[in-house]
């Protein structure tokens, strides 16, 4: 009896190990596939499932024209899973190799890709476990061609916008450029946000062999393009000037030059050029980095004598004096207070008219008129011609604040100096604000080189405002358009060669450059603003030298750009020659 029940318990055990085991595996199973199907699931995904961002490709800046002066284009960042990275079988290219090793293909794609073999390895290297690792970034379109022929099952390609300045530095000054962190300057950076797409996100999912399963692509978020920026600028135009300006500041030794370009009619600025500047293709190839942006448009000095001219206007607006007002002129003039100003040239005493005072560019002669107008008259002609205030229609990095008060702060020397441009700040846009608004008949159209940006949708966004104002009467911006006629037959530009068939209206000015604690020293500016033809201006040309060196101090020095510039812009827009004979007044009396 002993011996029959030990097999019924034997059998009784091994019964109770099975529903045990039975029961783990239930648990088991009802806890994968119940308590962590969720997160196992999204495990899997993870593994096997790759998020790919969809770049959102960043807006054009282009000329008037459409022209592309900034663009973006495709690359192409070369990727690997280095957990999948190993030997496999199969095409090397257009080779077949029974066994290709990890070192072959990198071998290949380094040299398909022009990348470093010691970098890729490296890469891999740094965590083996991983699902992500650059081999190469910012392939074109041809070494990734080279790359994706290889057919190595675990590269992966991942495309992203990358931007290109097909003028260079014709117009780096203007567009800035971008940089590891983004927009660094000018209208890359002004317009940063409009031009900036919204990136969005794929996925794929790949085998146990790392490779792409077809039909596998699932767009998550859907990436949108930038805005485009649309600029007055004519880059045709922009590269004639910025040649002709460099050579000039090259010949006159200056240490640097700008040049303005504007359309006297509405405002628009045609061309803005700056020596030295920005190549926006190779930024680390200029050592000088106040050419990363405009001195045109941010850069602030005394104007000189191409001041005159505003000074002029408001006499003739306030009825204070006409073209044959009549002056007695000596070389120099002293106030009680000490102060003394003198004409650049020695000269007996004159009888100047108006008209003589600004062909002669008489510091002595301007002051003498100009006082008839109280300081704070003067004070706000100079503002409503565009000085002392910020220029609202043109957005740019670094533009100076001119945060003036309503009322001039000016001792009695600066009240005289700032007649002829000594004593106050201004720009060269500023300056040419000024002739704008006496070639537009005494309206002034705030200058502007953006038209607004288009975004993806078609809305147009940041339009600047535009809406012109009348700064002085017709007939007081015509009179004076008709006096600076005499510069140049007669007066400091009489040197200039004439631009055949055109009457040319324009006045130098000379400034000296103040040194940090020392005052006045040897280095000059000199610039010439004009507008062509006189009797009805559709330009507005100037042009500024900071610190020419010897023998080019004065400003006719800067006559031959100002001419080279303004005879390429009559040419280009076809401006009918002049029909009447050059308007002058008498000059002396």
């Amino acid at each position: 009896m002993q011996t029959k029940r030990l097999p019924r318990a034997r059998y009784t055990i091994i019964m109770l190990l099975v529903i045990a085991l039975v029961a783990v595996f239930v648990v088991r199973l009802v806890d994968i596939q119940v308590v962590q199907a969720a997160a196992l699931d999204k495990d899997s995904q993870l593994k096997r499932s790759v998020p790919v961002t969809i770049y959102g490709t960043r807006g054009a800046i282009v000329d008037r024209e459409g022209v592309e002066l900034a663009d973006s284009v495709t690359r192409y960042n070369i990727t690997t899973s280095p957990r999948l990275v190993a030997a496999y079988k199969g095409k090397l290219g257009g080779a077949r190799i029974k066994k290709i090793s990890v070192t072959t293909a990198l071998t290949a794609l380094a040299k398909a890709s022009g990348g470093d073999l010691a970098t890729m390895r490296r890469n891999i290297a740094a965590d083996p476990k991983s699902d992500y690792a650059y081999l190469v970034k910012g392939l074109d379109a041809s070494h990734y061609e080279a790359v994706r022929t290889l057919g190595i099952p675990w590269v992966y390609p991942e495309p992203q916008s990358a931007r290109v300045y097909p003028t260079g530095a014709a117009t780096g000054n203007l567009t800035g450029f971008m940089g590891t962190d983004g927009a660094q300057a000018g209208l890359e950076y002004a317009y940063n946000k409009c031009l900036t797409g919204t990136n969005g996100e794929q996925t794929y999912e790949r085998g146990a062999d790392g490779v792409q399963l077809p039909g596998s692509t699932v767009t998550t978020k859907q990436a949108t393009d930038g805005g485009t920026l649309h600029t007055t600028i004519d880059s045709d135009l922009q590269y004639l000037v910025r040649q002709a300006l460099g050579a000039a500041a090259e010949n006159l030794g200056a240490a640097s030059a700008t040049a303005i370009v504007t359309d006297a009619k509405n405002g628009e600025v045609l061309a803005v050029a700056d020596t030295p500047s920005v190549d926006s293709n190779d930024v680390d190839a200029t050592t000088d980095e106040g050419a990363y942006g405009s001195r045109a448009l941010t850069d602030t000095y005394e104007p000189g004598s191409t001041i005159k001219a505003a000074i002029a206007a408001a006499l003739i607006d306030q009825g204070k004096a006409s073209p044959t007002t009549q002056a007695t002129v000596p070389y120099s003039r002293t106030f009680p207070w000490g102060g003394r100003i003198t004409d650049a040239e020695f000269h007996p005493t004159e009888q100047l008219t108006l008209t003589g005072i600004l062909r002669d560019s008489s510091n002595v002669g301007i002051t003498e008129l100009g006082e008839q107008l109280t300081q704070q008259q003067r004070y706000d002609y100079m503002r409503k011609f565009g000085l002392f205030t910020p220029q609202d229609a043109v957005t740019f990095p670094g533009q100076p604040g001119m945060d003036y008060a309503a009322t001039p702060d000016w001792d009695q020397q600066t009240n005289i100096n700032s007649m002829f441009g000594q004593g106050i700040s201004t720009t060269a846009l500023q300056i040419a604000s000024i002739y704008q608004t006496l070639a537009n008949g005494g309206v002034r159209i705030p200058l502007h080189l953006v038209t607004g940006c288009t975004t993806a949708d078609g809305t147009t966004t940041q339009a600047p405002k535009t809406t012109g104002e009348r700064v002085v009467s017709d007939t007081a911006a015509t009179q004076v358009v008709n006096m600076l006629q005499s510069v140049v037959t007669g007066g400091t530009l009489v040197s200039m060669k004439p631009i055949s068939g055109y009457n040319i209206a324009a006045k130098t000015g000379t400034a000296e450059v103040a040194e940090p604690g020392k005052g006045y020293g040897s280095d000059r500016i000199i610039s010439v603003a004009g507008m062509a033809p006189a009797e009805d201006p559709k330009y507005v040309v100037t042009v500024t030298f900071t610190k020419p060196g010897p023998g080019h101090r004065f400003s006719n020095s800067a006559a031959p750009a100002f001419r080279t510039i303004m005879s390429e812009v009559l040419q280009k827009y076809r401006v009918p020659p002049s029909t009447t004979p050059a308007t002058t007044y008498p000059a002396t009396w």
